[in-house]
């Protein structure tokens, strides 16, 4: 089985407040997340890790069915919040294969993204399936079991993309040019809503 885990413990700081809590098309980036990753098929268990902001953040997803974890050391960088979503994943449910990390601010992943992610690994022997756009590897990605350990070591800034890189020919490029569309400004987010 697969475990999901949402990274939003960042404190938006190039946008100048929680982008968590944007709205876009009525929902917020976070629920939006929470909500695509609830209706993936033969996933397990989801769980959002917090950090920045998390009193603000918290309230608005009280009442979705997920574990939400607050990450202490958010402040470190992103590979504080995998260890930390992985080690509370692991607890949970110690028997998983697999699991899926997730951003909040990548409006345009969806549920094919995600079952195609499965997919890909059910047909092919990569233990690392991961999203490409922009000649970027990147999330959503999927890493198997065995690479759980190293996820569980990276440090401070590092996120999964090192261990990405590191196995390059064991990992199975999934196309996702939407991917290269995330909101790190209030110009990215008024793109959005005026494409959207």
């Amino acid at each position: 089985m697969t475990g999901i885990i949402i990274l939003a413990a960042g404190a938006s700081s190039r946008f100048g407040s929680p982008k968590q809590n944007l709205i876009y098309q009525g929902k917020t980036l976070l629920q939006r997340t929470i909500q695509t990753a609830l209706t993936c098929l033969h996933c397990e268990k989801v769980i959002v890790v917090l950090g920045a902001n998390e009193g603000i953040i918290r309230p608005n997803i009280d009442d979705q069915l997920v574990h939400v974890i607050y990450n202490p050391h958010w402040q470190e960088g992103m590979g504080s919040s995998i260890k930390t979503g992985l080690t509370e994943m692991l607890k949970l449910a110690p028997h998983i294969t697999s699991v899926i990390l997730m951003l909040c601010d990548q409006p345009f992943v969806d549920q094919f993204l995600l079952s195609q992610l499965l997919e890909k690994k059910e047909v092919n022997d990569c233990g690392i399936i991961a999203c490409g756009y922009r000649d970027v590897l990147g999330a959503p990605a999927l890493f198997d079991v065995k690479y759980f350990p190293e996820l569980l070591k990276l440090e401070g800034p590092e996120g999964a993309k090192k261990v990405i890189e590191a196995h390059a020919d064991d990992v199975f490029i999934l196309p996702f040019p939407l991917g290269a569309i995330d909101i790190d400004t209030t110009a990215d987010l008024e793109r959005l809503n005026q494409a959207g």
